[in-house]
């Protein structure tokens, strides 16, 4: 029988006799709660699921969350009172010396409030264990995903139709966003970025009312969710023809991300694909315009701890979600992107977004 994925959690969790995810007000939203009550809906603000050593989860919700944590998974624990809650805490966590939490993302005050109610616990972190088990994706997670990136896809497809000399980046992002909700998504993935001319050697662009003209390079970097789970996608078009030296850098980035692509596999080190693609660019004029790492883990969150640069030890997994989004930036004059989502499989990996890379001139 398949575990659950509370069981893989403590599975990773090599010594905690627990594990608490806790939800703050917001922003202190953590992701892992959804990931393992996979409840529909909810804010859940104020909740928390805790995992037992032997993977048993409860999920500790006031009454306002009562039926949207129905919809999901663990034994729900439905307080009234701050009493109500303290007890149900206390209960969960009966008999556990070593607790972890995710300490990236978990509030002072919450870890705190835990442990002065359980009393007798030691505060651990658990986010290594955390991270190695929501960055292996289950069937579902893959099948959710692949729908934010078939609408992502979809709309990289008609970014051409959206462009004509005059409009401004505003309009475009605005009519992409809108576009992405039509096709089902629930939402942004992260803030799009719409990047004409000059601006788009600016890796993380913020729209602006500037309009495009004829030669400028066009990026956007956009992505949906669908159900919680992410797309990150990035392409790069011309109105009408550039300047030689970003077709050149066109080019180039279409050469290291197919190179960086090559190197991900089930088992390989996360570095090669950052090096293979960076000696590509490094080896022309182009050198040290390759100004981030090649990649990172996708999940409900948009980045999620896999660290495809040069420096990373991580070791790449059958079912890791991650980008592949080699660049060149180029001061003054422009950039290039292209990036796509990409499903670590056994030997090799799958683009899940899907546009054609091609250079483009509209």
């Amino acid at each position: 029988m398949e575990k659950s994925r509370a069981e893989r959690l403590m599975a990773n969790a090599e010594g905690l006799d627990a594990i608490v995810i806790l939800n703050g007000g917001s922003p202190f939203l953590d992701s892992t709660f959804w990931y393992l009550t996979e409840a529909a809906g909810g804010t859940f603000e104020g909740s928390l699921a805790v995992v037992g050593r032997d993977g048993v989860l409860d999920v500790i919700v006031s009454t306002l969350e009562e039926e949207a944590a129905a919809s999901g998974k663990g034994n729900v624990r439905v307080y009234s009172t701050r009493i109500e809650r303290d007890n149900y805490l206390r209960e969960a966590l009966k008999g556990a010396g070593e607790v972890g939490f995710n300490l990236h993302s978990a509030p002072y005050s919450m870890v705190d409030y835990v442990k002065r109610t359980a009393g007798g616990i030691k505060v651990k972190d658990a986010s290594s264990a955390i991270s190695a088990t929501v960055s292996v994706k289950d069937a579902k997670e893959i099948e959710l995903t692949r729908k934010a990136c078939w609408i992502s896809s979809r709309v990289a497809g008609e970014i051409p139709d959206l462009l004509f000399e005059g409009v401004s980046e505003k309009e475009v992002a605005f009519r992409m966003d809108m576009r992405m909700r039509e096709l089902g998504g629930t939402g942004n993935a992260f803030d799009t970025i719409s990047a004409f001319g000059a601006n788009s050697s600016k890796p993380h662009h913020s729209p602006t009312d500037y309009k495009l003209m004829k030669g400028d390079t066009a990026l956007f970097d956009f992505g949906t969710k669908y159900d919680r789970y992410c797309s990150d996608m990035t392409r790069a078009v011309f109105l009408s023809r550039p300047r030689k030296i970003l077709e050149r850098a066109y080019e180039t980035v279409l050469e290291a991300q197919t190179a960086g692509i090559e190197k991900y596999m089930d088992g390989a080190p996360a570095k090669d694909a950052d090096l293979a693609a960076r000696e590509i660019i490094d080896g022309t004029e182009f050198k040290g315009k390759f100004i981030h790492s090649f990649g990172h883990g996708i999940g409900m969150d948009v980045h999620q701890d896999i660290s495809v640069s040069p420096k990373s030890e991580q070791i790449l997994k059958e079912g890791n979600v991650v980008s592949a989004e080699p660049g060149i930036y180029i001061p003054g004059v422009g950039g290039i992107r292209i990036e796509d989502t990409c499903l670590i499989t056994k030997n090799g990996c799958e683009r899940l977004t899907d546009f054609d890379r091609r250079i483009t001139f509209v």
